[in-house]
């Protein structure tokens, strides 16, 4: 198993974005890492709650309407 957090990967991630952007200026930063992170998130969240949407809301803390919103906009249902 790694010794990095996910806050090390995401850092990391992201130096290596802006990097490789060289001079372009980049936009929506915060959306793009949001997005990217929420995705294998809501997977195995559900995949922990046998694809009980109402369980896997209680375990992110969210509403069971933003959840099944938020598997809409990631293609996950």
């Amino acid at each position: 198993m790694s010794k990095d957090t996910i806050q090390d990967v995401i850092k990391k991630s992201l130096e290596r974005y802006f990097k490789d952007l060289g001079e372009q200026q980049p936009t929506n930063v915060y959306e793009m890492v949001v997005f990217s992170v929420e995705k294998p998130i809501l997977e195995v969240v559900m995949a922990r709650a046998d694809g009980n949407q109402s369980q896997a809301a209680a375990m992110l803390g969210i509403n069971r309407n933003t959840l099944r919103k938020k598997l809409q906009q990631h293609g996950l249902i």
